[in-house]
């Protein structure tokens, strides 16, 4: 599989948005392990229409403007990953669900650490909302594009922020 990849300025510091023939794979933060999300070698394209396009709702949604994505989506994971990957997609804007929540929505309730493993390898960030998921109490936890980025998300999006844990 060949990848394209552009990169933009964003509030959360430079992304990089990854795109392959099916749509957008991922999208990482400029301080990104490189071993989180493996998708292969990716060719620069600064004017390829995915990219284009996941760049544009991505500006709209930092200036406040946006509220849902409307792109394709080609998630690379195990089977699992990927029902937890969609039901991050299920998350409104704004709102925040537990760990828990998360594996009764996939129907593993007894799976909250496995769907926090899912959560921390979602290639395509911001756009299928892992800042979203929470600890049981409310609180941040991880986020690979780190806490502050996490709380930094949920309060543009006007979600109640309860403390950071670091991790």
């Amino acid at each position: 599989m060949s990848y394209v990849y552009k990169t933009m300025r964003s509030p959360v510091g430079t992304l990089k948005l990854v795109a392959s023939g099916a749509g957008l794979a991922a999208v990482l933060g400029e301080n990104d392990n490189p071993r989180r999300v493996r998708l292969g070698t990716a060719t620069r394209d600064d004017h390829d229409p995915v990219l284009g396009k996941a760049e544009r709702q991505l500006e709209e949604y930092f200036e406040g403007n946006r509220r849902t994505f409307s792109i394709e989506l080609d998630f690379k994971g195990t089977p699992f990953q990927k029902k937890v990957w969609e039901a991050l997609l299920e998350i409104p804007y704004g709102e925040t669900r537990s760990y828990g929540a998360i594996a009764a929505a996939v129907g593993e309730p007894k799976a909250m650490r496995a769907v926090g493993a899912a959560n921390g390898r979602n290639p395509i960030s911001i756009i299928a909302p892992c800042h979203r998921v929470v600890g049981a109490s409310g609180r941040l936890t991880g986020f690979a594009g780190g806490l502050e980025a996490k709380a930094f998300l949920l309060r543009l999006e006007g979600a109640k922020v309860v403390e950071l844990i670091r991790t």
